[in-house]
């Protein structure tokens, strides 16, 4: 294959070599209004390369982040599981750092204050950085102080100007959105205090080739980091990893701690065990990563036969959620209103629109509840315990629920379930979802979170 010819967005390689080619998608949190489903859909390329230098996994950047961010369609606190760990994340913090009321937590892409709710409930000052104005408002309107603004260099000096650096700055699931990784880790150095710590969440690259997580590669997603590679990132701007921990959120996620070199923080053994762990499975080589083209088109394929067979029978199908993942894969699989007759969410910013590319209409959860049908597809695959448990009504009829991500499962009983599992770099097995069945209750069906 010819070189793409653009540059890497850390260090400035050619990129040449497919990580995965996902054909082309609308952006995956354009959800249309009904009034525009006879008008021209944007689509982009959703052809993800490696740089064989650095080995950073990247989308090319055909679009802005304007585009993507000024107005959003995804709430953070329509999720009970993610305010939970949220609220978990803020104990821990305030007690093994003790952060405190003469501390400043700053949260870049703040979202509708769904964590820094429970600092300020404990009397630390917070600010929240948010470029979404629509998602913002809700922050603001809980009484969280919020700047509508992108963050980078040019603002985090601004601000710092202004007296807002970071004793804990916080940056969850945001990492992999920024188009100008370089700037976005320089304005992380800026505005975090001397002896300030930053948390950082995404996805670790690592499970989403294992657990062949292909749909969490959209538009918005510029980026997918194994640990070797981002240490790479926050070293060449002068910040240091010295803890990580690998989480069960979105499929299996890492947590960052990062501090200023001259912080005289030690390094954690798990930093160099988990390093350790990715070079042995060749994660610093080229050829690890070219297999996993193949192994998403023959997921294709498979998800493709299910869908055909439970048409032939007759069965209805519809969806739950409407997560930007699950518009990468109805899109690539080429899935419209010819398997699925519609999905549900409970977000109602995503109500009474319909998906990106597919053009499938969104519905409030009650709707399953009057059409009763056969098949109950959670697209947000991450959220199933979540999810199932509290859509248990649905096997009354019948139904059975479906996952497609790693692969075609169907199921009718929360408890029987087969989650996936990873071993961390301790040993330890850990599910995969963000909630399971011993956590949760048969709740009323019209309570479960909305897709991420």
């Amino acid at each position: 294959m010819k070189p793409l010819k653009m540059p890497c967005r850390f260090c400035g390689e050619t990129l040449s070599q497919t990580f995965v080619d996902l054909g082309v998608s609308p952006l995956a949190n354009s959800y249309r209004r009904p009034d525009q489903l006879d008008s021209m859909e944007p689509h982009f390329p959703l052809h993800a390369y490696l740089c064989e230098r650095c080995f950073l996994v990247q989308l090319p950047s055909d679009h802005s982040s304007q585009e993507i961010f000024s107005d959003y369609a995804y709430f953070s606190s329509f999720s009970d599981s993610w305010l939970l760990h949220a609220k978990e994340y803020t104990e821990k913090m305030i007690h093994d750092f003790g952060i405190g009321a003469g501390h400043r937590v700053i949260e870049i892409a703040s979202n509708d204050g769904y964590l820094l709710q429970y600092f300020l409930v404990k009397g630390i000052p917070v600010l929240g950085i948010e470029p979404a104005k629509n998602v913002a408002q809700a922050a603001i309107e809980k009484g969280i102080a919020t700047l509508i603004e992108f963050f980078g260099r040019a603002n985090a000096q601004k601000w710092v100007q202004e007296g807002h650096g970071a004793d804990l700055l916080i940056g969850n699931n945001v990492l992999a959105h920024v188009p100008d990784l370089n700037d976005f880790v320089a304005g992380i150095k800026i505005i975090l205090k001397p002896s300030g710590i930053l948390t950082m969440e995404f996805p670790h690259l690592l499970r989403l080739i294992e657990e062949n997580q292909f749909d969490t590669i959209y538009h918005e997603h510029f980026s997918y980091f194994s640990l070797s590679t981002v240490r790479r990132v926050f070293a060449q701007h002068g910040l240091m990893i010295f803890d990580v921990e690998e989480l069960a959120t979105h499929g299996g996620s890492l947590r960052i701690y990062v501090c200023h070199p001259d912080s005289n923080r030690p390094v954690s053994g798990r930093v160099q065990r988990l390093l350790a762990y990715e070079d042995k499975k060749g994660y610093n080589e080229p050829a690890m990563y070219q297999a996993f083209n193949k192994k998403v088109q023959c997921t294709k394929c498979e998800i493709l036969k299910f869908m055909i067979k439970a048409k032939n029978e007759g069965k209805s199908i519809c969806a739950y959620g409407a997560p930007a993942k699950g518009n990468t894969l109805l899109n690539y699989c080429g899935i419209g209103t010819d398997f699925i007759d519609y999905t549900v969410d409970r977000n109602p910013h995503k109500q009474d629109h319909f998906l990106p590319g597919s053009q499938i209409p969104i519905y409030a959860p009650e709707r399953i509840f009057e059409t009763k049908p056969d098949y109950l597809i959670i697209l947000p695959w991450n959220l199933k315990y979540e999810i199932a448990s509290q859509m248990m009504g649905i096997t009354r009829w019948g139904a059975k629920f479906v996952t497609l991500i790693p692969e075609v499962h169907v199921f009718d009983d929360l408890y029987r379930m087969e989650a996936p599992t990873f071993t961390c770099e301790s040993g330890m097995k850990t599910e995969l979802d963000s909630s399971g069945p011993s956590s949760m209750s048969a709740g009323l069906p019209f309570t479960t979170a909305s897709g991420i």
